[in-house]
């Protein structure tokens, strides 16, 4: 309920923001340039906002905001602290720092990739958009504690986000600005052009090695694409896959207060995945081979745990082949893309 409560008083915040901006006086500024999202083989379209369209300008915005530890307390940490591009715009360690140093989170940072197409965020899927989604990380104690409205009196002191605000949405610097912006150029982190990508979606039969093909039929025969599947590789539900008897994270529960969810988290996309670790909720599992013996043994006995969750015999071809299968979804272009750099 406390979660409920929370994205309440951030949508009043933004509501807000909204209507004071509605007040302003229209001028006769030259209408923002559209940018085109490219729509990868396989991939559907994305659903884009009425009221947060796509340009040119909005994105630019966000990649410097995206990038710029103002939005943190002690002008320390960024988005890109715990989102790096070399690694899918996912972090390198179990738990982020946040300001101060001194103030670790409670989850992995997770990739970024495709980011736009999900339909809840965070892992208890409290969040329906990425709007919303930018508040909880710049408000967060153990994040970048510093409040919107803070982030907007410091964006006013620097003339170039000024303009650029009024460039990309025709208004003065506000929390819609801020959130709009942000999740404008996170929606252009798409990552489609993996090897596994051109072997499935684009028809090259020569992209993958013999033992990633292998290892893509053992992923399906172990159903494994039951919750990694589709363009994202995640179904996007909530399970609990057994990682520990106790849960110090309520996982789903936090947002639901149900008991049936303790423990559950959501499916989180394996593309890339071989770049990504560490590994789970918690980045408690630090290789791919120890996220195969976790689903090989079967998980802890927890009584939410996935009736999926059943265990298999992992030999030392088998393991090798899935193990190739997983890095054939890292995408290089993605990470070396310099559109997404500073």
């Amino acid at each position: 309920m406390h979660l409920i409560i929370q994205w309440n008083r951030i949508a009043i915040i933004l509501v807000a923001g909204f209507l004071s901006a509605c007040d302003s006086p229209s001028s006769d500024r030259e209408a923002p340039q559209v940018y085109h999202l490219r729509v990868p083989a396989g991939f559907p379209e994305m659903v884009i906002p009425e009221d947060n369209p796509m340009t040119v300008e909005a994105v630019e915005l966000g990649k410097l905001l995206f990038y710029d530890p103002i939005l943190s307390e002690d002008y320390t940490v960024s988005c890109a602290s715990c989102h790096i591009q070399e690694y899918a715009f996912a972090d390198t360690v179990a738990v982020s720092a946040g300001v101060h140093d001194d103030r670790p989170g409670r989850r992995n940072s997770p990739s970024l990739a495709n980011v736009g197409y999900q339909k809840a965020l965070f892992m208890e899927g409290g969040v329906p958009n990425l709007e919303l989604q930018v508040l909880a990380p710049l408000g967060e104690k153990s994040e970048m504690d510093l409040q919107i409205r803070d982030a907007v009196k410091r964006m006013k002191e620097n003339r170039a986000y000024v303009d650029l605000a009024r460039k990309a949405y025709q208004r003065e610097i506000d929390p819609w600005v801020i959130t709009n912006a942000l999740a404008a150029f996170e929606r252009t982190l798409i990552s489609a052009d993996s090897p596994f990508d051109r072997y499935y979606y684009q028809g090259d039969k020569d992209a993958l090695s013999q033992s990633a093909k292998n290892g893509w039929k053992r992923f399906q025969a172990l159903n494994c694409n039951m919750c990694h599947s589709g363009p994202l590789l995640t179904n996007e539900g909530y399970y609990n896959i057994g990682l520990e008897k106790e849960y110090s994270d309520p996982g789903r529960a936090r947002l639901t207060d149900d008991p049936r969810d303790h423990g559950k988290f959501k499916v989180p996309s394996l593309r890339n995945v071989s770049i990504t670790a560490p590994y789970m909720h918690d980045g408690s599992l630090k290789t791919l081979d120890e996220v195969l013996d976790h689903f090989a043994e079967g998980g802890e006995g927890h009584p939410n745990k996935s009736i999926l969750i059943t265990g298999f015999e992992l030999g030392d071809t088998a393991r090798a082949e899935l193990i190739a299968f997983l890095e054939s979804l890292t995408d290089k272009t993605f990470v070396s893309n310099t559109e997404y750099q500073q």
